[in-house]
């Protein structure tokens, strides 16, 4: 069988390794467009993931089965549909249902429609308009935390957290009239109440009417440890199953998980693929942050090293639609994964260094985010994110002893780190 998945970044090789890794047949595994680490695993492709015609040719004329799309871009952008228009077999959702994602505004207010538990919030067309809700006190917002987002895709970037008025009325300007998230992703913002509590993810496989849970992850979204300077598209993930207990978890199922499915069946965009919920854990219950469309990165590193079953199969019983047929299991215990960047990431990054030590890793995956091979053959580091390293192990602690120990065997010039993550789970902390 011939698959092709469709990304470059850390998550890309992650779904690339664990097709090899769990599947019990024959299968010839296509990337594009791949990285230095993805060659190790599936023939690359030289076509970029948003030139979708050259996607649907490559997959005609190699008569690939199936194809996997990685980023968000793409599938906001219409890839399953052009696939599908075509028949050519894809998973992941429509351009309708990727809404969830592409739009913030649209988000909100389809958790609005339905009953979902989130944030209060406010929507904004112009900076003078932001500015105007922002200080009107509407939902305490004078001189309190305050979130504001962009409505569009960031790559991870367009949220900002701020602690007072000030704080918010820059992120506006720099949003809105700088642009600092792209050309046309902060044309309409929102502006909500910061929730208290603890962060969670919970992802979930689904082909819109039956679904199947992933093991909880917590991602690390700040370039500080601590927890401390801008957000990036993730520092580092663990799972752990004290991150949401049985009762909390059920509490996600009934208020969110299906509510979200059977909205989207009765707007007529029934989800089908990954479905990523960012949440918040509050003194008032679980309440949705955002949704995501696809796998998260990092999260997908250290939730598909648990994956026992054959990935393969999951994506085929998705676009079949016979998911409740399908045991899907998992490795006890818990995983981590802990990103090394370039010096400077998540703004201008340092690149080209050569990435050495390699090869004096053992007892944990590498997957491979910017890598690249030079003229001469040796592995560099190219982009923001340039490694995951990933275990699992019986116990948290274990799992990252595991990656933090081969940290310290890998170096280039510029690379950095944090040293904390999962840090006060592991160690039996409030997070």
């Amino acid at each position: 069988m011939k698959i092709l998945i469709i990304g470059s970044g850390g998550r890309e090789h992650a779904i690339t390794w664990a097709v090899r890794n769990t599947s019990a047949n024959e299968v010839e595994v296509y990337c594009a467009p791949g990285n230095a680490g993805i060659a190790h695993d599936a023939t690359l492709v030289q076509i970029a993931a948003e030139a979708t015609r050259e996607l649907i040719s490559f997959a005609q004329s190699e008569r690939i089965d199936l194809t996997f799309v990685g980023p968000e871009a793409p599938l906001a952008a219409g890839i399953v549909d052009a696939f599908e228009s075509e028949g050519v077999p894809i998973v992941g959702p429509t351009a309708a249902a990727a809404r969830l994602e592409g739009s913030k505004v649209f988000a909100k207010d389809f958790m609005a429609r339905h009953g979902i538990p989130t944030a209060l919030y406010r929507t904004a067309d112009s900076p003078s308009q932001a500015l105007e809700f922002l200080r009107s006190g509407e939902f305490g917002l004078v001189d309190q935390p305050v979130v504001i987002k962009a409505d569009g895709l960031a790559a991870g970037k367009g949220v900002v957290v701020a602690s007072n008025r000030s704080e918010a009325e820059t992120a506006i300007g720099n949003l809105m009239i700088n642009k600092i998230a792209g050309s046309n992703a902060a044309d309409r913002i929102v502006i909500e109440e910061a929730l208290s509590g603890v962060e969670a993810s919970v992802l979930l496989f689904t082909d819109g009417r039956d679904y199947v849970l992933m093991p909880p992850a917590r991602d690390h979204k700040r370039i500080g440890e601590g927890d401390v300077g801008p957000n990036t598209g993730g520092m580092g993930s663990i799972t752990d199953s004290s991150i949401l207990d049985h009762e909390t978890t059920q509490e996600v199922v009934r208020s969110i998980i299906e509510p979200t499915l059977a909205g989207t069946q009765r707007e007529g965009f029934a989800f089908r693929g990954v479905l990523f919920l960012g949440l918040m854990l509050t003194a008032n219950g679980p309440k949705l942050l955002e949704y995501n469309v696809r796998f998260g990165d990092p999260e997908t590193q250290a939730i598909l090293i648990r994956l026992k079953t054959d990935l393969l199969s999951i994506f085929q019983a998705i676009r079949q639609q016979t998911l409740a047929q399908l045991r899907v299991e998992w490795a006890p215990g818990a995983s981590a994964c802990v990103v090394a960047a370039n010096r400077g990431y998540p703004g201008a990054y340092e690149k080209g260094a050569v990435i050495r030590g390699l090869d004096q890793v053992t007892g944990v995956e590498v997957f491979h985010a910017g890598t690249s091979r030079s003229a001469d053959g040796s592995l560099i580091a190219t982009g923001g994110r340039v490694l995951g390293i990933t275990a699992t192990a019986e116990h948290l602690k274990s799992a990252l002893a595991l990656c933090y120990d081969a940290l310290d065997r890998i170096e280039w010039e510029g690379m950095q780190y944090r040293r904390d993550i999962g840090r006060r789970m592991a160690a039996g902390s409030p997070p």
